[in-house]
């Protein structure tokens, strides 16, 4: 009877939780009403420089992130005025949990449990409207860091970790990162080739018909790179030349399956 008992209460979690990630899905690719996109930023290194940067952002620093959105859904013919509204949320003290380099498939869902945990106990604000979508930005001081870790966002959950430079010259290429990983939540793949980094075609083309093939005129944005020549590519500085690609279009419900 227990036994019995027990494995009922566990097919009827399993039904919650894949109902809930139904409703996550038609919740965030209906683009009836704005995506409410939460920032939580976080000073990563500790430093008093981040912690200033960190201090003097506001909701406008992000305005460029929203125009993006604005912008490529109404070349899609998307008649809602806003498809994404981004909002900053006070900072928070604690990291996120951290997902290991050498990641296998088990270390990588314990890791997607903790994040949705964290982010649980981590977004809520009195007096304050709930996000769909979180985003943790994680900033770090450009003098002590080269490069950032890798970003990630999760579909399962609508949440992200998204590391990025506590430098306003390098704005740009934080909401690149932003958007990129906020497109993961809602259902968007990576359009790029893992080991060379270079856009994948035709994918990751925002004209792959364009004769001659290179250089691309723009950067589809799940490429994250402008692709120059069969072995060459190009980060952008900011959102201006960067768009949404048909692929990406149809998997985030810009366009009839």
């Amino acid at each position: 009877m227990w036994k019995t008992l027990r494995i009922g209460v566990l097919l009827l979690i399993l039904a919650l939780v894949v109902a809930q990630q139904w409703l996550d899905r038609v919740a965030t690719q209906s683009w009836r009403d704005p995506l409410w996109v939460g920032i939580f930023p976080v000073n990563a290194d500790g430093s008093a420089k981040t912690q200033d940067y960190v201090a003097s952002l506001t909701d406008q620093d992000f305005a460029d992130i929203e125009a993006f959105f604005t912008r490529e859904a109404h070349r899609y013919g998307l008649a809602i005025s806003a498809p994404v509204h981004v909002e900053l949320y006070p900072a928070g003290r604690e990291l996120p949990p951290e997902l290991p380099r050498d990641a296998g498939p088990f270390a990588r869902a314990w890791w997607s449990l903790r994040l949705r945990l964290f982010a649980a106990r981590h977004t809520s604000f009195p007096g304050r409207a709930p996000a769909t979508v979180r985003l943790f930005v994680l900033f770090h001081d450009p003098a002590d860091l080269e490069t950032v870790p890798d970003s990630h966002g999760l579909q399962k959950g609508l949440v992200g970790v998204v590391h990025a430079f506590a430098d306003p010259a390098l704005a740009g290429g934080n909401h690149l990162v932003i958007a990129h990983e906020l497109l993961h939540t809602v259902g968007a793949s990576d359009k790029y080739d893992p080991a060379t980094g270079l856009p994948r075609y035709p994918l990751g083309f925002p004209d792959p018909a364009q004769q001659p093939l290179y250089p691309q005129p723009d950067t589809e944005i799940m490429a994250g790179r402008r692709a120059l020549s069969p072995t060459e590519s190009e980060m952008p500085r900011s959102l201006a030349h960067v768009v949404v690609g048909a692929a990406t279009a149809l998997e985030i419900g810009w366009t009839p399956r």
